[in-house]
């Protein structure tokens, strides 16, 4: 028998640790190749993990929650399947047991690398993060439930029974206030006969069991209105809203002051997204010396046109807004003043160069319940209207249900922020790392405007820009927002 070591890959270009979200299987377990391990967080997205191994699962080396350097080993799987004592890879040798991930660990004895791998189902296997989902592949057969002394807490996750609707979770509400006070009602799973245990697993998506343990709810105690029978997380959202009411209406936000000082304070870690977030903002601000400006627009024209794209039968079913105009004009004032989409790079010899990009990769700045991303757009400059408003609607989906992957965002070359998204007017926002140049937009409201000697109300938008002053100067940087503030006056202009 041979016990093989997975370690922590780098799932992104350059990631240095991530944490352990969840496990998908436990020790014990048998597993393919491209099976799923686990579930990792990384400083950019959450990100399942495949095996690269055939095998048993031995032993879990790192425990859910916890933060650690890529090359730490988290799991070792032997290549022997349960219950049978010979070697996977003289049992079935159409599933040699290989890595898909580079070397084999030093205590396996081995240095064999993924390139001298022959086998060509192998040799163009799917990296990890990039690979096909588990249930792309060939999955190994259910197990058998196992004898109650054996359940432990990682059982493995099953197909759930319908869950109650809104109705039945209702009547019984009513029928347990109905019994009396000295015999209370226990919903908890028994296992008498079947495993209802297991059976009774809640269904919820990575993402929202994710959201559920940070914010402390039981997924059981949720209402699950899914398509499928699993709790969302607009469900997530319904149930903190009930609970923080019931919260509110007994301590209210502050609490008693008569608890002790350490229940009155709110612990938040951070890691992940907001740790390297706020990294990477301090670098920003402390490495390039940033200047701001801002412009008053007279939107108007650019409100009437999105009136009429919604209106028109090539974008039916297409969301439009005046970000997509607002997007366009930044793409059309960058091939204008082209240093505004550039990168100031310091080189090993000590001196120093501004790469110019001839691409826009377009960074739109997302609020996401795992915090800001700066998903972006690849060669937006290539895009029509259409097509940029298909990726901005892509883009923003993906966001939201967190499934942004760590390729989407790298390689930005300028960014936008929608802050009016929050009916803000304007701000100063940070450049975001590798670049020199973003553009806020604020709100957009109806405001008196004097145009042609009167004063008439009009569509009045701020647009702010911070800019990285080593490389884009005043002129520079004036003559830039000058450009898409007239995009938005005049969307027109984008027909020239």
């Amino acid at each position: 028998m041979t016990l093989n070591k997975f370690n922590l890959p780098d799932v992104g270009e350059g990631l240095t640790e991530a944490e352990i979200v969840s496990w998908k299987v436990k020790a014990g377990d048998a597993v393919a190749i491209n099976d799923v391990l686990c579930e990792i967080e990384t400083a950019k997205s959450i990100v399942e993990l495949p095996s690269p191994f055939a095998g048993t699962v031995s032993e879990l080396l790192v425990p859910e929650g916890v933060t650690i350097d890529v090359g730490t080993a988290i799991i070792s799987v032997s290549d022997e399947v349960a219950g049978d004592p010979t070697p996977a890879d003289t049992r079935a040798p159409e599933r040699p047991v290989q890595p898909l991930y580079g070397k084999l660990s030093e205590s396996d004895g081995g240095t064999t690398d993924s390139a001298a791998v022959t086998d060509s189902s192998l040799a163009g296997g799917p990296l990890v993060g990039s690979g096909p989902k588990a249930d792309a592949v060939k999955r190994r057969p259910r197990r058998t439930a196992p004898a109650l002394g054996t359940l432990t807490v990682n059982a493995p996750e099953v197909e759930p029974v319908q869950p109650h609707t809104p109705a039945e979770v209702s009547a019984e509400a009513k029928s347990a206030a109905a019994s009396p006070a000295s015999e209370p009602v226990d919903n908890r799973p028994t296992f008498g006969g079947a495993i209802t245990g297991l059976v009774n697993k809640v269904l919820a998506k990575p993402p929202v069991r994710k959201i559920a343990r940070d914010l402390g709810i039981d997924l059981a105690d949720v209402v699950a209105t899914g398509s499928r029978g699993e709790v969302t997380r607009e469900d997530l959202v319904s149930y903190q809203a009930q609970r923080d009411a019931e919260l509110d209406k007994a301590d209210g936000f502050w609490g008693k002051a008569g608890k002790p000082q350490d229940q009155r304070i709110e612990r938040i870690p951070v890691k992940g997204v907001r740790k390297a977030t706020a990294k990477a903002m301090v670098d920003s601000a402390f490495a390039a010396p940033h200047v701001s400006i801002f412009v008053d627009v007279d939107a108007s024209r650019t409100m009437e046109f999105v009136k009429r794209l919604k209106a028109s039968r090539d974008f039916e079913g297409i969301r439009v807004s005046p970000l997509l105009i607002l997007a366009k004009a930044v793409i059309w004032a960058a091939a204008r003043n082209p240093s505004v989409n550039a990168t100031w790079v310091d080189t090993a010899e000590g001196a120093a160069e501004i790469h110019v990009k001839h691409y826009m990769n377009l960074g739109i700045a997302a609020a996401t319940p795992r915090g800001l991303m700066v998903p972006n757009i690849k060669n937006a400059q290539d895009l029509s209207l259409k097509e940029l408003a298909l990726a901005l609607n892509n883009l923003a989906t993906t966001a939201r249900t967190g499934k942004t992957q760590p390729a989407e965002m790298q390689d930005g070359t300028l960014t936008v922020t929608n802050i009016g998204a929050l009916g803000i007017d304007t701000g100063t926002p940070i450049i975001n790392p590798g670049e020199v140049a973003i553009v806020a937009f604020g709100t957009i409201k109806q405001k008196p405007w004097v145009l042609d000697g009167e004063v008439i109300p009009r569509w009045i938008t701020t647009l702010g820009g911070s800019f990285d002053h080593r490389v884009v100067d005043g002129d520079l940087s004036a003559r830039f927002m000058a450009d898409v503030a007239a995009i938005l006056e005049e969307p027109a202009l984008l027909l020239d």
